[in-house]
């Protein structure tokens, strides 16, 4: 059973009222996981997860638990996410060629899922500012395949320094008091007082600030967060609108049948939710309805908040001044070993809309006119290609998982016991011949990694790190 803090079961008993026994009853339910399909992958079919129903909004969302050690996630078919946390990216939906920003990115759940409906066309710029979960964002955007995402770690005042006025987009699912994990995280009940909600909202004041610095006359922010609590929820778009008045708030949908509820216009008055006052005077500004909550005693799913918000259009307004990348020229043994390599291991090969980067001897295709990234602390800049070796060129893992069996010469689908071999770190003995030379290793149709095809085995070049032993249960020759 969830402990809750007496001061949190005080507050919503007073907010909620008659609503607040439900509200409660449902910390102790079972947890609702759900899953994201990937549609940048050449098969999006699942292959060893639970389907145990859909989300009931977007297209890519469903119910089921994935296994850290499944063929679906390792090839990054799947993305293991929240159900009510895939509202947020359905709410934001950036089109292709746009420049979207997540600007508190990690884990990366979010921006995988903006990626998925940008389809590797535009720049989406992916940043925390802690560099450890940075690394973990890093590893998801690569496991998905995503192509034309920039991964940083900077303080949302750096990157307004650097990118004013810059993006069509941007999220900002904001650290908050994560009220909507208390029923799986015990950690977040333990670090949470009844001040917590407030000192939060300050520092989400502080990075909207920066954030609507970036935003493009015309563009639209969602800003989002996994909490009920109202001082980090409708108080903040309501001093957000009264703080910039060249934004407004835009409708969102909710689908009937996701039981998704309006804001509420009388928790943005503190005094009435602070308990000071028993009568809000906010009621009258229904606009807030128009926010979103998402409340676990109503749906399938955690807590969260969703608001959108476009910022009025100015025909008169300049094209940005961002100063841009310039593309690397490769000197002349590095185009002889990169040629070699993308004749003898590629079939199909698309520069278009894209440039080279060189990050010491790691070679990167980034987003064509992506800013200049020059004193940012950067962890992935677009496609990682590969690694220019002593008179050889070395594959990244992210191309791998980028790109799809039919743009590779060779190609080679593993059977259950060879994957079990392959992601052990094991040499495999093909059942084919095979020529000398890399070959995109395969798990139902998606790329998983590298092998290099030398006299009748391949050597495994799964990253060490990412290594693992399957389960003997799930091991057969079958297939």
């Amino acid at each position: 059973m969830t402990n809750l803090p007496q001061d949190f079961i005080d507050k919503y008993t007073r907010l909620l009222g008659q609503s607040a026994p439900d509200f409660f009853a449902s910390f102790n339910a079972p947890v609702v996981k759900g899953y994201r399909i990937n549609p940048l992958k050449a098969n999006s079919k699942t292959f060893d997860t639970p389907n145990d129903g859909r989300v009931p909004y977007g297209e890519w969302g469903y119910f089921g638990t994935v296994s850290g050690h499944a063929v679906d996630h390792v090839t990054g078919v799947v993305y293991s996410q929240e159900p009510s946390a895939q509202f947020v990216g359905e709410v934001l939906h950036p089109k292709p060629g746009e420049r979207v920003l997540d600007l508190a990115a990690a884990p990366g759940g979010k921006s995988t899922h903006l990626a998925a409906f940008m389809q590797q066309q535009g720049l989406l710029w992916s940043n925390e500012i802690f560099l450890n979960r940075a690394k973990i964002l890093s590893e998801n955007i690569e496991r998905m395949g995503v192509q034309n995402s920039i991964v940083s770690s900077q303080t949302p005042a750096e990157l307004s320094a650097k990118l004013p006025q810059y993006f069509d987009k941007i999220l900002l699912d904001a650290p908050c008091s994560g009220e909507g994990m208390f029923h799986k995280n015990e950690a977040a009940i333990q670090q949470w007082h009844k001040d917590f909600p407030q000192e939060l909202a300050d520092l989400q004041r502080d990075i909207l600030s920066e954030a609507v610095k970036m935003l493009k006359p015309g563009g639209q922010i969602v800003y989002s967060t996994c909490t009920f609590a109202p001082e980090e929820d409708e108080q903040m778009i309501a001093w957000l609108l009264s703080t910039y008045p060249e934004f407004s708030l835009e409708v969102i949908n909710k689908p009937v049948s996701a039981r998704i509820d309006d804001g509420e216009p009388a928790w943005a008055d503190k005094a009435y939710t602070d308990g000071t006052n028993h009568q809000s005077q906010t009621q009258s500004q229904q606009i807030l309805k128009q926010t979103a909550r998402l409340w676990p005693n109503h749906l399938q799913g955690e807590g969260h908040f969703v608001a959108k918000l476009s910022k009025q259009a100015n025909p008169e307004a300049q094209q940005d001044n961002v100063n841009r990348m310039k593309s690397v020229t490769l000197n002349a043994t590095q185009q002889e070993i990169l040629t070699t390599f993308l004749h003898d291991t590629m079939l199909d090969f698309n520069l278009q809309g894209r440039q080279w980067q060189l990050f010491g001897d790691r070679l990167y295709l980034a987003p064509i006119d992506s800013p200049d990234i020059s004193n940012l602390k950067i962890l992935r800049l677009g496609l990682e290609v590969g690694t220019f070796k002593k008179n050889r060129f070395e594959p990244a893992h992210a191309l791998a998982l980028a790109l799809p069996a039919k743009d590779f010469v060779q190609h080679y689908e593993m059977t259950t016991l060879e994957w079990a071999k392959y992601v052990h770190g094991d040499v495999i003995r093909p059942s084919k011949q095979l020529q000398k030379g890399w070959v995109l290793m395969t798990a139902n149709g998606n790329g998983a990694g590298w092998g290099r095809y030398v006299d009748g085995q391949i050597k495994n070049f799964f990253p060490k790190g990412l290594r693992f032993v399957v389960q003997q249960d799930k091991v057969s020759d079958n297939q």
